[in-house]
């Protein structure tokens, strides 16, 4: 038997505060997943750290929803980041990072093109 990943490779299997772990694989520090790719070395590790800059990887390769996971809680980032997504067609959910870890796996194992950038705070 193998694990059924959906269209894609990456697989958000467990979340806990601080921790996000992708087919099996635990990562501490801020990262973003899509079904294709996984970037470990996303900038922002802290709420306060995001800006438009953070996310220019995902408004150049759109995906068509990327979800924002803020950490244990819900937290919203400066509005020109949500208004970039949406002047492209994108769009912008913005959860805590366990709601973002759920809502990122249905949509992949869906096959929608999904991305999430998820907050290790």
């Amino acid at each position: 038997m193998t694990q059924d990943y959906g269209a894609g490779s990456h697989l958000i299997t467990g979340y806990e505060v601080g921790m996000v772990r992708v087919n099996e694989t635990a990562y501490h520090a801020s990262l973003i997943v899509t079904p294709e790719r996984l970037d470990v070395h996303w900038q922002p590790q802290r709420f306060e750290d995001l800006d438009l800059a953070c996310f220019q990887s995902l408004l150049d390769n759109p995906s068509e929803v990327v979800i924002l996971g803020t950490g244990a809680r819900l937290r919203f980032p400066p509005r020109d980041i949500a208004l970039a997504f949406r002047s492209r067609g994108i769009g912008f959910e913005v959860m805590d990072t366990g709601a973002a870890c759920r809502t990122y796996n249905i949509l992949m194992t869906e096959g929608r093109p999904v991305a999430a950038a998820l907050l290790m705070i």
